[in-house]
């Protein structure tokens, strides 16, 4: 019986579950949509929206909380510095999920974990980009 057992172990112990969740909320804050099973997207979904919700506070004890939960600063420090500040008028719900098709090779049921924000964030991302490009193309005109 599974009484008061919450969570979904995946077939796999302890360290490996971690590594496994962390790996897709990295995935996810680094490129703001991934695509995984719908079960896997449910997990990851609660550790990602907890850390997004550190990023909101913003001071140092949530910094160091959210890296004990994913030690990875790059990643933290695009949280904390580009997506958090974004998702300030929101109080939760951060994340959806959206079921795609059925996996051919086992069955296994699709979904896209994304930000519900995503089309603002991904303009944000791509504006960032031109003007990175438009700098370096003025310096290498000057020279």
């Amino acid at each position: 019986m599974r009484h008061r057992v919450a969570g979904r172990g995946f077939g796999r112990n302890t360290n490996q579950r971690k590594a496994l969740l962390r790996g897709l909320v990295t995935s996810l804050f680094e490129h703001l949509k991934i695509e995984t099973t719908v079960a896997k997207a449910k997990e990851a979904r609660k550790l990602a929206e907890h850390l997004i919700t550190f990023s909101k506070k913003g001071d140092l004890h949530s910094r160091r909380l959210a890296l004990s939960s994913l030690p990875n600063k790059n990643i933290i420090s695009k949280l904390f510095g580009d997506i958090a500040p974004k998702l300030t008028d929101r109080k939760s719900g951060y994340l959806r999920i959206v079921r795609t098709r059925v996996r051919p090779g086992d069955g296994s049921s699709m979904a896209v974990l994304e930000f519900t924000d995503y089309e603002n964030l991904r303009e944000k991302k791509e504006e960032k980009e031109e003007k990175k490009k438009t700098k370096e193309e003025k310096k290498k005109e000057e020279k």
